[in-house]
């Protein structure tokens, strides 16, 4: 699926001028600590978040996340917008909450891009 298509899937709307729309997603992670998307996230996954400040588009773009969509109607700060703009990320606010995309995202063909950070010596798989 491809950004665009996306967008329809969710009733998004894009925020972000210049977003490359044909880039494609091959999968979804939803996170608010942009620790744990730095550390867990595989490329051009979508990042699903309820954050709206300017790191989540860094974050993004160190982690070559294809798209960000902001979660419950979220609208960021015009800071944002631009920096995503700029950096050519599709930044999307869809008015469903991230259960409800995420099962959506799902039912959609695309599968969690998220891997495991558990450290064996701390002893939770025992």
């Amino acid at each position: 699926m491809n950004v665009s298509e996306l967008i329809k899937l969710i009733d998004g709307k894009l925020l972000s001028e210049n977003a490359n729309l044909t880039r494609e997603v091959k999968g979804g992670c939803g996170a608010d600590l942009m620790s744990d998307v730095l550390a867990s996230i595989q490329p051009e996954a979508v990042l699903l978040t309820g954050l709206c400040n300017p790191q989540v588009v860094r974050t993004a773009q160190m982690a070559d996340v294809a798209a960000i969509i902001l979660v419950r109607g979220k609208v960021p700060p015009k800071e944002t917008i631009d920096l995503a703009g700029a950096e050519k990320i599709a930044l999307i606010s869809s008015p469903f909450g991230m259960f409800e995309l995420c099962g959506r995202l799902y039912q959609a063909g695309l599968h969690s891009l998220e891997v495991s950070v558990s450290d064996p010596s701390c002893g939770c798989e025992e």
